[in-house]
């Protein structure tokens, strides 16, 4: 669905709102919702904006139905109502919500394919490990991968999740031997890069109460390396 971009603080666009939700593009580095450190967070941006939008008196009512992890950037949708918000985490649930990534990974890699693996959360360290066997303290994670272009010994690649676990894009492509560009926790070489090539560029959700079916999309990010697949 094509909407006005609204540019707001650091980075954040709004793609669309009615009133019951608004759709926004988080930027790698921004949080989903405050953590206490005084970091930029969705939450807190979006809610001073339908404050000074709509003149709006007290506290911004604003649910957050789902996450992105900071260093990803990718489309989210807010509830603006309560009842908006039981509706869209129901479709979350039971996973009717659509979310598709694109990610740029070291390496050329070709096809199509369906990575099944193990995987574990340190939560120490706030990485995961992943292993081609069902080890103690393992989860199942699957995700299906398309290739659609490889340029300079890159490639770009959509990628499907078929469970939903910590990192498990970043890890689960490190675990392949084509870890992604910029992300160093997980072995790639390209230290120049200071976000991780990683975006939930497309959402699907039936409208909570419109009641139709609604897909947003990111255009592609600029700079290195996704400018080599521009």
């Amino acid at each position: 669905m094509d909407g006005k971009v609204t540019d707001l603080p650091y980075g954040v666009n709004v793609l669309y709102e009615d009133n019951h939700i608004i759709v926004a593009l988080k930027p790698a580095g921004v949080l989903s919702q405050s953590d206490g450190s005084g970091a930029p967070d969705m939450l807190t941006v979006l809610k001073a904006y339908i404050k000074e939008k709509y003149e709006k008196p007290g506290e911004v009512y604003l649910g957050l139905v789902h996450r992105l992890d900071r260093p990803v950037s990718g489309v989210m949708v807010f509830a603006r109502t309560s009842k908006a918000a039981s509706r869209l985490s129901e479709q979350i649930r039971s996973r009717k919500v659509g979310k598709i990534y694109r990610c740029v990974v070291d390496g050329v890699m070709e096809g199509c394919g369906r990575l099944e693996n193990y995987i574990c959360k340190d939560e120490k360290t706030n990485t995961v490990t992943v292993s081609d066997l069902k080890l103690p303290g393992y989860k199942a994670c699957c995700l299906d991968y398309r290739v659609l272009a490889s340029k300079d010994g890159l490639t770009l690649v959509e990628v499907r999740l078929g469970t939903g676990r910590s990192h498990q894009i970043r890890a689960q492509m490190a675990h392949t031997g084509h870890p992604l560009i910029g992300d160093l926790k997980y072995g790639s070489a390209y230290k120049r890069c200071k976000d991780i090539a990683l975006e939930a560029y497309k959402l699907s959700f039936e409208h909570p109460v419109k009641r139709e079916n609604v897909t947003f999309e990111a255009p592609v990010p600029s700079g290195f390396p996704w400018s080599l697949f521009a």
